[in-house]
């Protein structure tokens, strides 16, 4: 569990599609980390919103493994080497919650329709993504992108089968993470609240029960 304040950012050095019979996976390898004290085998790291186990600890670099569903259904089915990512370790008992609770399992890949630079360095950005994850989107509640816990501003109305929303972006996100490089047409990983989740679930199948 983590909670989308990320730590900093990495440096993917080296990205290996491995083909297999479920799809291609990947051999994930990172470096440039904002860790002196790295992550050990078997510890869970977000990478841009994706909890992965490290599988190998280098000198100066971490080693991941890919599933096949985790490179479909995620940004590293575009990624490249020499791109930056954002880095956030496991939550531990004790630890601050300043963000809000992020799993690490990505729901979609959404893709940024439109930045608003404002007079005092923030930004305004709305993202597009699948009308099925508008139900658990609402101003001021939370959401992740890329790993990082941000604010809902505002949530449009369904298009067709797309659905958009808007966060603001303060100076130190933009700084500090890999958002402030996204412009029109970038792609995004993006979790929605688990707490929604749950609740939108609960009230669907109270609603079903109680329609028969």
């Amino acid at each position: 569990m983590f909670t989308g304040l990320v730590e900093g950012t990495a440096r993917i050095r080296s990205l290996e599609r491995l083909a297999g019979e479920q799809g291609e996976a990947a051999r994930l390898v990172l470096a440039e980390l904002p860790w002196s004290d790295l992550p050990a085998p078997g510890d869970s790291v977000a990478v841009d919103g994706v909890c992965l186990t490290v599988e190998v600890v280098e000198e100066d670099a971490l080693v991941f493994h890919l599933m096949p569903e985790t490179v479909r259904r995620t940004t590293f089915a575009h990624a490249v080497p020499g791109m930056r990512v954002n880095v956030e370790r496991a939550l531990r008992v004790g630890d601050p919650l300043g963000g809000h609770i992020v799993t690490g399992h990505v729901d979609a890949v959404a893709r940024v329709a439109e930045v608003e630079e404002a007079a005092d360095g923030s930004r305004l950005v709305r993202f597009v993504l699948s009308a099925e994850y508008a139900p658990y989107l609402a101003p001021k509640g939370s959401v992740a992108v890329d790993g990082v816990s941000l604010t809902v501003v505002g949530v449009e109305a369904p298009v067709g089968h797309e659905v958009s929303f808007s966060v603001g972006l303060i100076p130190h996100t933009l700084a500090v993470t890999t958002l402030g490089t996204k412009g029109p047409g970038s792609r995004v990983n993006v979790e929605v609240d688990i707490l929604a989740r749950y609740v939108v679930e609960a009230v669907r199948r109270f609603t079903t029960s109680a329609g028969t």
